[in-house]
């Protein structure tokens, strides 16, 4: 195993007692990103629910290579046979990849490892559909192909199993917000999306309006979130009693999707509000300056089916029934990878999730 800090070993929890796995499994997965969370996360989301220890790698090419990525080599720096190198042998049996500065390194552990090693790759490639063995892309993109799984959502960690647990035992911090409680997901400036002093002061007044009609905030920054947002949802939630995670102590996301009974979500990220869908409860989306046409696609679509609403400074739509891809794509892994073990003459993984 590599011991650079472009490795790390993530042990996925089983989802179940009868999913636990063997301290030590013969079959070997790794994760191959350049470290977006965007793009890890999902990743490692599917992984878990099939129950298989993943290694995350992340890939760092130079400028120059990132440049003509993803068809072009990988930078010869980061070389199989290079000190920390992402991708030294030896190579897993199943990979799974994201973002378009690791489509040539998925490419060259599939070359290198002869075909023994099964491929998945994390949204569109731009590189057809034959990058890898197996392929999920949302609806709004326009790859398709016999080994192409599409879906609305996007695969995540928000399980059922995890809602319901968090219900279950529900973080203190959480649970002494007053009632109705309203999860907000905030995230940042984008290339697509950027929060102007006008986004910030519309939405700090929806979100105080909102605080103002009775509903318990519990709000959540990302790394993106520029300092001028988070200072003003800082002070909102000093004036309103409301929480705001400030990255002390366990992450409250998942219980803040599970306590929720609407959930507010800025509308430059998609898995945001893809994980938000895991809850069932109404999404408010606000739209700061920009626009991403695909991204607008998606929230056409779950706005068409009653699940996206515009937030106005108001609680607005109806509970659903709560989406989630990742246990169809783990079906979808395990059938195509049955396929190519078999073709090979090897055995599966054993135990082996049941999904």
């Amino acid at each position: 195993m590599l011991t650079s800090r472009r490795t790390r070993r993530i042990g996925c929890e089983p989802l179940s007692e009868s999913r636990a796995a063997p301290a030590r499994s013969p079959f070997t997965t790794w994760v191959l990103t350049d470290g977006k969370a965007g793009d890890e996360l999902p990743c490692l989301a599917v992984a878990e629910a099939l129950g298989l220890p993943a290694e995350t790698r992340r890939v760092q090419p130079r400028k120059s290579f990132a440049w003509l990525m993803p068809w072009g080599p990988i930078d010869p720096a980061e070389a199989p046979g290079r000190q920390g190198s992402p991708i030294a042998p030896p190579y897993p049996d199943l990979l799974f990849a994201s973002g378009r500065r690791s489509v040539p390194y998925l490419r060259a552990v599939k070359r290198l490892s002869r075909g023994r090693t099964f491929t998945v790759f994390l949204k569109d490639p731009r590189t057809g559909s034959r990058t890898a063995d197996a392929i999920w892309v949302p609806a709004h993109d326009r790859l398709r192909g016999d080994n192409v799984l599409v879906t609305l959502t996007p695969p995540h960690r928000v399980s059922a199993a995890r809602l319901a647990a968090a219900r279950a035992h529900p973080d203190p911090r959480l649970a002494a917000v007053a009632t109705p409680r309203v999860a907000v997901l905030v995230g940042g400036d984008s290339h697509h999306h950027r929060f102007t002093p006008t986004d910030i002061a519309c939405f700090a007044r929806d979100l105080a309006e909102l605080a103002r009609s009775g509903a318990g905030l519990m709000i959540s920054v990302s790394r993106r979130t520029p300092v001028a947002l988070r200072e003003a949802l800082v002070g909102l939630a000093a004036e309103h009693g409301a929480f705001l995670w400030d990255g002390s102590g366990d992450n409250p996301y998942v219980g803040m999707l599970a306590l929720a009974e609407a959930v507010v979500v800025t509308a430059d990220s998609f898995n945001m509000a893809g994980e938000a869908t895991a809850s069932g409860v109404p999404i408010l989306v606000f739209e700061p300056s920009g626009r991403h046409p695909k991204l607008s696609a998606f929230n056409a679509a779950l706005a068409e089916r009653g699940i996206v609403h515009v937030f106005r400074g108001r609680l607005e739509g109806q509970a659903y029934e709560p989406l989630d891809t990742t246990p169809a794509l783990a079906r979808f892994v395990t059938e195509r990878l049955a396929l190519h073990r078999h073709s090979l003459g090897l055995p599966m993984p054993a135990p082996r999730a049941e999904i």
